[in-house]
This record gives C-alpha cells, structure tokens and sequence, in this order.
C-alpha cells in the first residue's frame, strides 16, 4: 500500500524540493506540480509530490495517518475523529436514493 505523507517544503532547487514532513527530511521531485512558494504543504507519493494542500488538509491527514500507527499498536482513536465521533455515516449526493 501507498501512502500520501503531507510535507511542507523547506527548500526549492529546480524541479526539487527540501520537504518535511512526520518526522522526517526528504528531496521531493516537483515536476507534476505548477510552482509552489517555500512553506507550502504538498501531498508526497513516492517522494514526488503529487497535489498541493491547506495547511488543514495536511493536518486532517496527519491525523488519520496517526490513527493507522495507534490502531497498529492496539490503541484508541476516537480522539483523533473528534468530527466524526457521534454522527451517522453520510452517503455523497450521487450515491443516496432518489427522492420518492
């Protein structure tokens, strides 16, 4: 399975990028993406980056992907889906039945 990581770039040198992101520094090709400022956060696949983010969107995605590591070790995740906790699961306008 591959992951998106949300990183947020350091650096620019070309068509590459310093990013960081979950603990870790990597050189992140940017070849798929229009030109991004220093501080922008980018979804990473592969160490390409592959869509920029809001600083939110990267954020929603760092929580889900802490909940992969605390359910991995057995842990509790209700924390991290605090907007979701307590709501009926919702079906996307083009999947719900037609009105009778």
């Amino acid at each position: 399975m591959c992951l998106g990581l949300p990183m947020r770039i350091l650096d620019i040198r070309g068509a590459e990028a310093l990013c960081q992101g979950r603990g870790e520094v990597r050189r992140v090709s940017m070849v798929l993406l229009d030109p991004q400022p220093v501080g922008a956060w980018v979804l990473v696949h592969l160490d390409t980056a592959r869509q920029p983010l809001t600083a939110e969107e990267a954020a929603t995605i760092d929580r889900a992907l802490d909940a992969l590591e605390t359910v991995a070790r057995g842990g509790a995740v209700d924390h991290l889906f605090a907007d979701l906790v307590d709501r009926e699961p919702e079906l996307p306008p083009h999947l719900r039945p037609a009105p009778s």
